[in-house]
Parts: structure tokens; sequence; C-alpha cells
């Protein structure tokens, strides 16, 4: 969204704080819209490494991203906006009950994070001009624009060693936003790292993505495999799932500053009761029709059906329930190859090795899809963990 209204003298940022805070945002900070070089040399490496993995969006417009200003040359301040979507329990309590999904906190949400803090972004950007003047763009995570060095050059937080924003007041539960303005106003402090000696997000990570302190490996990340990844989720991985089907906020929930975060307050973001932990056998049943109903209004809706059953299926397969296997038998016969494989699996963990021989014996000839003959001719690298 772009306008332009009557020249006039900056506003000062205390009137457009105050503003944004009356609209439900939680903190806003100023910056330069000036590049900055550590960004753009972080930015540079993260890709040159390959660590976007299918996220080839990241690589399509490199350049526009490393900075605001290349981004919209006319824009001189950043004002940074978060909105808390603070969970009113611990996520981490799901992950024992292996027979529901855990679904992440921000996607649990009653309304999709981004129509709500956008729908007040441009309420932000329409009074700048109306009473201030001057050209403004708005950007919610779904434009190239590096949010998080963002906001910590605003002042609204730190990037942690999980690389996610932190704040001394919301923990890691913000969403994030801007509004790019053509506007100077007075930049705040950037915030200082206040991690310390803390490796508790580190340490914690199921499958090891954090390869050192602020440095992640999306590849390895159970976030970017549940919900970015496109094929098949790598053996690897698999068991370290468990039960999260979209997502993961263990690196966020452990967080120590968490123990200031106040609950989302927003209606919007508080969570859809069916959401906070389903039965891992009424996700598996859904078909497209019943897939598009449950999750309208869901940032889930875009990773796709066939995605996001591939993940429950393997939550399946860890959950060390037979009660389970009709499930997984019934997605044997799915249309799509990506569940068909991962519903392998899933039996492959559940029933003993001479009932799945046998299974593969009887389904194997006439699978025509070559990844899913991969999954049932597979071979653990070492039989020890088989029973």
């Amino acid at each position: 969204m772009a306008a332009a209204g009557p020249a006039s003298p900056a506003p000062a940022g205390p009137a457009i704080r105050d503003y944004a805070l009356a609209l439900g945002f939680d903190a806003v900070g100023f910056a330069p819209a000036a590049s900055r070089l550590e960004v753009r040399r972080n930015l540079r490496a993260f890709l040159a490494e390959g660590r976007c993995g299918d996220m080839g969006w990241l690589a399509a417009h490199e350049e526009r991203r490393s900075s605001p200003d290349a981004l919209w040359p006319e824009a001189r301040t950043v004002i940074a906006l978060a909105m808390s979507y603070g969970p009113a329990t611990d996520p981490l309590d799901l992950l024992p009950k292996r027979e529901r999904g855990a679904i992440s906190v921000y996607a649990r949400t009653a309304r999709d994070y981004h129509d709500v803090v956008k729908r007040k972004l441009k309420r932000l950007a329409r009074w700048l001009v109306e009473t201030h003047g001057g050209g403004v763009k708005v950007f919610v995570d779904t434009a190239p624009v590096m949010e998080k060095p963002a906001a910590e050059a605003a002042g609204l937080g730190w990037q942690g060693k999980h690389t996610n924003l932190v704040s001394r007041r919301f923990g890691s539960w913000l969403f994030l936003g801007e509004v790019f303005t053509t506007l100077a106003v007075k930049p705040d402090e950037p915030h200082e790292d206040r991690c310390g000696s803390c490796r508790a997000c580190l340490d914690v990570c199921p499958t090891g993505a954090f390869t050192a302190p602020y440095r992640l490996d999306p590849r390895r990340c159970i976030s970017y495999l549940t919900i970015e990844h496109k094929a098949p989720i790598p053996h690897e991985f698999r068991r370290a799932m468990g039960n999260r089907v979209y997502g993961c906020d263990d690196c966020l929930a452990v967080c120590p500053w968490n123990k200031f975060a106040a609950r989302a307050r927003e209606p919007g973001l508080l969570p859809r009761i069916e959401l906070t932990a389903p039965k891992l056998a009424d996700l598996a049943g859904l078909d497209e029709a019943g897939f598009r109903q449950v999750f309208a209004g869901s940032p889930i809706k875009r990773t796709g059906r066939n995605r996001f059953l591939r993940n429950v299926l393997i939550a399946i397969g860890n959950s060390g329930d037979a009660g389970l296997v009709p499930t997984a038998r019934q997605a044997l016969d799915d249309t799509a190859p990506l569940v068909r494989g991962a519903a392998v699996w899933a039996l492959r963990e559940l029933l003993p090795s001479p009932e799945f021989d046998e299974l593969r014996r009887k389904r194997l000839p006439a699978e025509t899809d070559d990844s899913v003959r991969r999954e049932w001719a597979y071979e653990e690298p070492s039989v020890s963990s088989r029973r």
C-alpha cells in the first residue's frame, strides 16, 4: 500500500506510538530505512550455503530483501510493530500425548495472523498519511522484508540464539509487521543482546538444527520440514518429530524471558479450541474438502492437505499406538504419493516386522510411484531399533 499526502513536519515518535498502541499493537519502535552491512552479509552467507532449502523465494529477491531502502528507495523510516500471541499454557505439555497432534501456537489462532496484523497496519498507515502526509507501505511476513533485524534495530527486542526475536516484556511470542514511511522519525536505540550464557533454546532442539548460537540450518528444523519442505521428510528426522504435525515451538517455549510474557489479548489471536490438541485419527481422515473447511482462515491451509497429512502420518508412526494402524492402512490408498509414502513409514513403525513384511509383499507390486516404492523397500541403517 502506498499513499501520499500534503507535506508536513516529521511526526513525533510518541504520537505514532500512542496511536499504534491504541490500535492493539503491543510494541512499537522506529529505525532508519538505510542498509545495515551486517544484515546484508548474514543474508548472503545464508543463501550461499544453501540453507534456504525449498524456500526459493528467499533468494529470488536478495537485493531488495537485504535493506528497506533497497525494497523502496523513498523510504526513510521503518516503523516496526509487534503483537503478542503468548499462549495460556506451555505448548511443550502436549508433546507426551502422542495420540494428539501438536500444532505450533502461532497457527492455532482464531484468524490468520497475517490478516489480523495487516488490518491494523493499514489503519495506522492511513492515519499517518491523513495526519502527517508522506508515503507509506505496509508489510507483514509476505514481502521481502527482514523483519527480525528491523525489529531489533527499532528497539523491540533482540535476535536470540534461536534466531527469533526476544522481548524483555513479551518473551519469544511476537508477530511482527512494518510500516515504511517517507517521513523521517527519530529512531529508537537498537536493543542489546540479553541472552548471556543461556543455551536453553539450542539444547532443546529435537533435530540439532542450531549449528552454533545465532545460526540455524532450516533444513534440519521441524518447522521448516513440516511447513515448507515439499518432499518426503528425510528419515533421520522422522522420529525426532514426535507428534509435531505443523511447526515446532520448543526453542521458543524454553526461553527464560517468557516468564514475563503476557497472554495474547487480540481476539483474532486467541486459540481455536479444536486446534489445541486435535486427535491424530481425526486429522488423518481429512479429505481435500474437509481440510479446507477445518483450516479456512489458517496459515496451515497454505501448506496444503497432502503435506499436512504426511506430517500427521509420521506422528501416527511415532505414537506407538496400535489402535492407529487401521488409520494408517487406510492412507495406503490415498491418491497422493506423499501421503501413501508416509503411511508406509507409519506402519513400519507400528507393526511387528513379520506383519509389515507380509503387508509389503502384498502392496509393493501394485505401487506405481517410485517414491512410495522406495519407502516400501527402505531398510534401517541399523536393525538395533527394530522389534
